[in-house]
């Protein structure tokens, strides 16, 4: 029998990370709540780690006779809703990956896994949602099928103990085994359940690129080349297939051993999210757009951290700004907990801006407001999140965050 097409547009959408330590099983309870793996890139298959921003696309449906949830594309369900699942790095290397990915997201599960509980990059990641404002937030207990019952117990507290005073101290805490599929019907409910506040559609389009490719394979026929295709999330308003768009700062070249940057325009050619092709988009979810661009501008991710809109609708380009920012007490990330010091004239930071990860030079600071200088200019949104990051003993580490003044 013919499956009933799938109208997504009138499914409810949310993007939601994957986070924690590295090895606590993030991947594999994407591939169990998706039906995929992420880690596509050769170099992460042959690590074994998450090296980039990977993506799995889901509906969630619902059986009308037992009510429960399943991911089967085979599924004759009522779709619930649309979930893009994004991947982010777990090692302390690939921080930088993980702030920009969190851009994106509406909702996050933090993965902790109950052999070995709470580790540095859980606390800096939790941190980090914190830094990008993510307030729904899933705690899964992962590997309960490696441990006791007590020992799962004594996890449990543990975790609880963690999240106390924090964004995520409400949050469910869902005991999983993501290898043995055990208790995964219950994140899915839990995700279907989230309020997802939806931006207007008549405000501004602002669309984050994530991920920037080169879809054509090599020899391709020059009559079948595909445009430059842009991977992110539309954060709010309205794409359509014909809109022509600016893309900010752009692609960037070297002229007298300096770089710099110049805005490209192109036509939207095609829209897609996940394998369903649309000609209108609004926030919600992750998107792929096919431009006329030369694949070479956007192959290898050369326009990640960019941001798209209508022509003439985004700011000028910038590479000063003043922030408003607030220092956490402690260094997370580490073991040693040392204690974070006030910004220094002249020192450098690692600034995470929507999508973006830049470098910047303090010029000058007091305690609550900076002025700084940008290494890659950034769009400058008003009252857009910054994660702030100080390079401690050659890791770039979480310190604070702020907001573009």
């Amino acid at each position: 029998m013919a499956k009933e097409k799938v109208d997504i547009s009138k499914i409810d959408t949310i993007n939601v990370g994957i986070v924690g330590h590295i090895d606590h099983g993030k991947t594999t309870l994407l591939y169990k709540l998706s039906g995929r793996w992420a880690d596509t890139h050769s170099e992460e298959l042959k690590r074994g780690i998450t090296i980039k921003l990977g993506y799995a696309d889901a509906i969630v449906r619902e059986d009308p006779k037992t009510k429960k949830l399943s991911v089967d594309k085979d599924s004759e369900g009522t779709p619930k809703r649309y979930i893009t699942f994004v991947d982010a790095p777990g090692h302390e290397m690939l921080m930088a990956t993980m702030l920009s990915g969190s851009a994106i997201m509406d909702a996050a599960i933090l993965v902790i896994a109950a052999n070995e509980g709470i580790k540095p990059q859980t606390q800096e990641h939790l941190v980090a949602l914190t830094a990008k404002k993510i307030k729904n937030v899933i705690i899964v207990q992962n590997k309960i099928d490696l441990v006791s019952k007590e020992q799962a117990l004594e996890s449990y507290k543990t975790i609880k103990e963690f999240v106390k005073g924090t964004i995520a101290e409400d949050s469910p805490i869902i005991p999983t085994s993501a290898q043995q599929g055990v208790n995964l019907d219950k994140v899915l409910e839990t995700l279907c359940n989230i309020e997802v506040s939806k931006p207007e559609k008549d405000e501004k389009p602002i669309f984050l690129v994530a991920r920037s490719f080169d879809i054509n394979k090599p020899g391709t026929d020059i009559s079948k080349l595909h445009g430059g295709v842009l991977g992110g999330a539309l954060k709010q308003g309205t794409l359509k297939v014909g809109d022509i768009i600016e893309i900010k700062p752009g692609y960037s070249y070297k002229k007298q051993n300096q770089y710099h940057y110049k805005t490209v325009r192109s036509k939207i050619v095609s829209m897609q999210k996940g394998e369903y092709q649309i000609t209108e988009a609004g926030p919600g979810g992750s998107l792929a757009i096919e431009t006329e661009l030369d694949p070479s501008l956007t192959k290898s991710d050369a326009l990640s951290g960019s941001i798209a809109s209508k022509e003439g609708e985004l700011p000028e380009i910038t590479d000063k700004i003043t922030m408003k920012f607030e220092l956490f007490d402690k260094v997370l990330g580490t073991e040693a907990h040392e204690k974070v010091d006030n910004l220094k004239p002249n020192e450098m930071l690692m600034l995470s801006v929507n999508t973006s990860i830049t470098v910047g030079q303090v010029i000058k600071s007091d305690k609550e407001k900076a002025d700084l200088s940008l290494k890659i200019p950034i769009v400058p949104l008003k009252g857009e999140s910054i994660g702030i990051a100080r390079n401690l003993n050659g890791h770039w580490r979480l310190i604070g965050f702020g907001s573009i003044n």
